[in-house]
């Protein structure tokens, strides 16, 4: 769903009081983490089928988190509903394409799928949380980034940016290392950035648990509010990543990746000009760009 501020802040909630849900009731509140544009068409008898419980534990759930009832719990969700945007140009062109053949439709449901997955994600992020994880990480000692698999290439992607104007980034597993190993001198003034999707990678469950016993801040990045590394994270990101291929799609982790960066640079004292600057600098000095004719 592309969402609104009050249907996200339910998300939030239900995030945030996951701990003092019965195990029933998580079963419902992890439905609905995973499908928010059920809800709000949803009744109480369809919600409870979806999520494998009696009806009474969706009201009892709802009212655990501060809700009167399920139709007070579920009206952010029909308010989202009535204001979700309309894209029929898109729409239309998307059509062509899939008209064109059978790889025209292929290639209609990659591109809507990654139009769509952008859109949703950004739509449920506010600017003041890209904001808040900035500070965090500017104020902070040393940024570990952590991800494996197709992750880890993101996680070293995110790192090489920030180094252009940065010191004290590092991407984690390093080579020949495990990332619990990685992480053993860090503390209450480093930042963890933990990213997977399902299925979630072990190493990164395992090494967001530790950084939390050790104090550090976790930036977490997955594909669902009931994530574990999202329900053990400080600042909390979820991407969309759905694909017609048979792996998840990279789109919206790496637009993330980036907005979160920028954000670093705008929260930064100045001087992170100046080193961007002599990076580029120190580049052309060296011959690393190539110069091309006028």
């Amino acid at each position: 769903m592309n969402g609104t501020d009050i249907s996200n802040s339910v998300l939030e909630r239900l995030s945030d009081e996951w701990d003092v849900l019965t195990p029933e009731a998580q079963k419902v509140a992890r439905y609905v983490l995973e499908n928010p544009q059920d809800v709000g068409v949803s009744t109480v008898r369809e919600l409870a089928d979806y999520a494998q419980v009696k009806p009474n534990t969706v009201v009892r759930m709802a009212r655990q988190v501060g809700f009167d009832g399920y139709e007070d719990f579920r009206e952010p969700f029909r308010q989202a509903i009535r204001k979700g945007a309309d894209f029929p140009d898109r729409a239309r062109w998307l059509q062509d394409v899939r008209k064109r053949g059978e790889m025209g439709e292929l290639y209609a449901d990659i591109v809507g799928a990654a139009i769509r997955n952008v859109e949703e994600t950004f739509a449920s992020i506010p600017e003041h949380l890209l904001k808040t994880a900035a500070e965090a990480i500017w104020n902070s000692d040393n940024v570990y980034t952590l991800g494996v698999g197709v992750n880890n290439a993101n996680a070293r992607n995110f790192t090489y940016l920030a180094s252009t104007g940065m010191v004290r980034f590092h991407a984690i597993p390093r080579a020949g290392s495990t990332p619990i190993d990685d992480l053993a001198w860090a503390g209450p003034d480093d930042i963890l950035i933990a990213i997977t999707q399902r299925p979630y990678r072990s190493e990164v469950v395992n090494a967001v648990e530790i950084a939390r016993e050790q104090g550090m801040t976790i930036i977490g990045i997955s594909d669902s509010p009931a994530s574990p590394v999202i329900l053990n994270a400080d600042h909390k990101f979820i991407v969309s990543s759905d694909t017609p291929n048979f792996f998840p799609s990279s789109i919206t982790t790496i637009a993330l990746l980036e907005a979160l960066l920028s954000f670093v640079i705008a929260v930064a004292d100045e001087k992170i000009i100046a080193r961007v600057e002599k990076f580029h600098r120190r580049r052309h000095d060296l011959g690393i760009y190539k110069d091309t004719p006028e």
